[in-house]
């Protein structure tokens, strides 16, 4: 795998969802060996189709479309995650017992855990790197055979652990997406961010708290977004940037909220967030039930953002000795809210429901936080 040079590298892509299939498509588009991954290989052509916003065609032809990691893993240098936060853990001990010493393990997404849950799995001296974004903005057109690249990247930033040739794997990556890459100082600058773990769960609790009835229509989650939403937000980022200060990361890796949306205060970052044109015509989490409609609870804003996105920021700032009476708060109400039991007032809970979420190992985290602080 030289630095930046397409040299017939094999990779798979682990998952065949929005940004994986655009991945497989357009990495194999420019000349690397791709194997994908998936549940449902019977669903896959040999060719993927990737358009993007100029109408410019990427055909990727992919080496092999899998269920069965033994064949889809074996013999490739990188392996390229491209799932939700509660898949994740599962799969890595799928493909442990196929993956070299050498072979690079990386997700296009870390902030649901993937450095905890791959430490935990394939422990501390694995080749790990991780996105702090998703490389394209990507949405399926036809399962298995073709998808559209909404858009791309200014940058792509990526953080590294157990691999001593960062820039090398950097300038790798930078070449199969096109686009330029920074190397941040360590996982937890991709682990942790202040987008969708905070920013989803307070608007959902701000539009559901007191939903114990159905409603006729379905609210837009961010054109109606309100200034209760706004405060929320706000609330728990201050709790959020007090863990990022306390763990020494460098100021503007993960600027305050209201700094990111150019706001000053919940009115105008209402403004600004009912104004974003990507946010339009996105409802609210709900299912249809007899007399209107009630949250979702069943949706990923909930099931991943809550227990691999909020609760990953209150085992931080536990580990921390960081008071989160906000974040508290909005956690408690989701768990009443689905019969689990992840904090116990503002402590952790020693219960089968937080054992259960794979990115809250404890040894993993305070690994890392240990390895940035010292």
């Amino acid at each position: 795998m030289g630095a930046g040079v397409n040299n017939g590298a094999k990779i798979c892509i682990v998952g065949g969802g929005n940004v994986g299939t655009v991945l497989a498509g357009y990495v194999a588009s420019r000349g690397y060996r791709v194997n994908v991954l998936t549940d449902h290989p019977d669903s896959w052509g040999e060719v993927i189709d990737v358009t993007d916003p100029d109408g410019m065609h990427f055909l990727g032809t992919l080496d092999c479309v899998s269920s069965d990691p033994a064949e889809a893993i074996a013999g490739v240098e990188m392996v390229l995650i491209c799932l939700p936060g509660p898949a994740i853990h599962d799969k890595l001990l799928a493909i442990k017992p196929w993956l070299r010493r050498d072979t690079l393990v990386g997700s296009v997404f870390s902030c649901t855990g993937f450095f905890i849950m791959a430490i935990d799995v394939l422990g501390s001296g694995a080749r790990l790197f991780g996105l702090q974004r998703v490389p394209f903005i990507s949405r399926l057109e036809k399962y298995g055979h073709s998808a559209h690249l909404l858009g791309y990247r200014d940058c792509i930033k990526v953080a590294f652990s157990g691999v001593a040739d960062t820039d090398g794997v950097a300038s790798l990556l930078s070449e199969m997406f096109t686009t330029p890459v920074s190397v941040l100082s360590h996982p937890l600058e991709v682990t942790l961010t202040n987008s969708n773990p905070i920013l989803h769960p307070s608007r959902l609790y701000a539009m559901f708290k007191d939903c114990d009835t159905p409603l006729k229509e379905v609210p837009a989650f961010y054109s109606d977004w309100t200034d209760e939403s706004s405060e929320l937000l706000i609330a728990c980022d201050r709790e959020f940037q007090l863990a990022v200060e306390r763990l020494g990361i460098a100021p503007g890796h993960i600027p305050p909220l209201l700094d990111y949306y150019e706001s000053t205060d919940a009115p105008s970052l209402t403004r600004k967030i009912r104004s974003i044109a990507a946010f339009q015509g996105i409802p609210a989490p709900m299912k249809r039930v007899e007399g209107g409609y009630m949250p979702d609870y069943d949706n990923r804003y909930f099931t991943e953002d809550f227990p691999y996105g909020m609760m990953l920021i209150k085992m931080v700032c536990w580990r921390l000795g960081i008071a989160t009476p906000t974040i508290d708060m909005i956690i408690r109400w989701f768990q009443e809210r689905v019969g689990k039991r992840y904090i116990d007032g503002d402590t952790i809970a020693d219960s089968d429901d937080a054992r259960a979420v794979a990115c809250l190992d404890v040894s993993s985290i305070d690994y890392l936080i240990s390895s940035m602080v010292h």
